[in-house]
């Protein structure tokens, strides 16, 4: 309900660039600046610093993007309880995620959550958790899922299920049919690992320090920056490798790779944040309740 100009005159505000927010608005670019000028010459007044490279927001603009924000977060309430006045959810619901759970759990969930409330309409991010963080920080999104508890100050965090990691091998590998297996016992064998300054290898570094091992002794033959790509290497024979489970069920159903829980065994957080000020409608709350239920329900014993 909120003024389309102002709407317009925001996006660019916050993306400062004329091209990301026709992109992000569907729009193009001489549309969005025809509604910027449009603004400007309402309130008699720049709002951009233009220059060949960049634009700056104008001290004027600086304070319209601060009303802006607060008048299109308040459009957007009014809209959104009124409309819960007729008892029916419905609306668009922004999410963001970390790439496992938007590739190996989220699905689900949408096509579980659309089924039961057929007039929301989801739109989906997957980014690293640092970036979902950010968009939930200044409102982009929603809501995010991400592999570890969030400690951003503007953002309430809950932790909803744990996700187990696993050892994978090749069905004929010597180690295929260990009920478990020890740090001191992956030390000994060929490993695939994640490559450096991935946030799953520094979940097993972690690991294999607090149990004995320094991972500079691990017997690294490949360091590889897809999942995917270490599934096919375990898969091929080349070592062994530690993953999520959530993302190898399809490989283990069909037997072209072997799990082995950890001993002990290894579990990360899976975190649903929401941005604390931000209000929460409806819709958002029952998405919230509905995920963190069925996480639950998925949670190993």
């Amino acid at each position: 309900m909120a003024d389309r100009r102002l709407q317009v005159f925001y996006t660019v505000a916050k993306q400062l660039s004329f091209t990301k927010a026709a992109e992000l608005l569907y729009m193009t670019q001489p549309a969005v600046t025809f509604q910027v000028k449009q603004l400007e010459e309402h309130f008699n007044t720049r709002l951009f610093e233009r220059s060949h490279s960049k634009i700056t927001l104008t001290p004027a603009g600086e304070v319209a993007m601060e009303y802006a924000e607060r008048i299109l977060n308040l459009s957007s309430e009014m809209d959104t309880r009124l409309g819960e006045l007729t008892g029916q959810i419905s609306g668009t619901l922004l999410v963001g995620a970390s790439t496992t759970i938007a590739e190996y759990m989220l699905p689900r969930l949408l096509g579980d959550f659309k089924a039961q409330y057929p007039h929301v309409h989801a739109r989906l991010m997957v980014a690293n958790s640092e970036s979902i963080e950010a968009k939930i920080a200044d409102h982009t999104l929603d809501v995010g899922l991400i592999e570890a508890p969030s400690h951003h100050p503007q953002l309430m965090s809950h932790v909803c299920c744990e996700d187990e990691l696993v050892a994978i091998c090749a069905p004929k590998h010597p180690v295929a049919q260990y009920p478990s297996i020890t740090p001191v016992q992956l030390a000994e064998l060929p490993y695939v690992s994640r490559e450096s300054g991935s946030g799953t290898r520094e979940v097993m570094d972690d690991y294999f320090r607090k149990n004995g091992v320094q991972p500079e002794d691990l017997h690294i033959v490949m360091e590889l920056g897809s999942r995917e790509a270490i599934k096919g290497a375990v898969e091929a024979g080349l070592g062994i490798a530690i993953v999520s489970r959530a993302t190898i069920q399809k490989e283990t159903k069909l037997g072209d790779l072997i799990a082995i829980p950890l001993e002990p065994r290894l579990y990360r957080p899976l975190s649903m944040v929401n941005a604390k000020e931000k209000f929460r409608s409806r819709l958002l709350q029952t998405f919230l309740e509905f995920v963190i239920n069925a996480l639950k329900q998925s949670k190993p014993a």
